[in-house]
């Protein structure tokens, strides 16, 4: 039976466990699951969005993040990282993220982030561009 978690993800990217990223009790320590969610939303922004980090004039500042850490993994593992947009405004969206093991159906943790996109020279929010914006409503739940 395929876990509801498996299919409301529209978006998938695998990722591997690193040796850093074991912690003393040896799993992932629970902070590396933010960058695995952040890494995977701004990569998916940047090759498909056309978001520039170094010299665009917009940017997302992740200004939300919560976790619920449902089982441990452990370096060496393949991992997804399945994400969704739950709310897309004017200048921010609200993400649903969960973290998968690799043909597993069933999340290893289940988070929500928040991008606020803002103007680089001045930090304030401003609408979110469009390449950005297209992006965002195909993930929209």
């Amino acid at each position: 039976m395929t876990s509801p978690d498996a299919t409301v993800y529209p978006y998938r990217q695998r990722i591997d466990t690193r040796w850093s990223d074991n912690d003393i009790y040896g799993h992932v320590n629970n902070a590396v699951y933010y960058q695995y969610f952040d890494s995977v939303i701004n990569a998916l922004l940047i090759r498909d969005g056309g978001l520039d980090i170094h010299a665009g004039g917009v940017v997302g500042f992740m200004v939300r993040t919560e976790c619920d850490f449902l089982r441990p993994v452990s370096y060496p593992s393949p991992l997804e990282v399945g994400l969704r947009v739950d709310k897309l405004g004017n200048s921010s969206v609200s993400y649903g993220v969960a973290l998968f093991v690799a043909g597993d159906p069933e999340p290893c943790a289940r988070g929500r982030m928040v991008h606020v996109f803002v103007d680089t020279a001045s930090s304030r929010p401003v609408p979110i561009p469009d390449g950005i914006r297209a992006v965002l409503k195909r993930l929209a739940s």
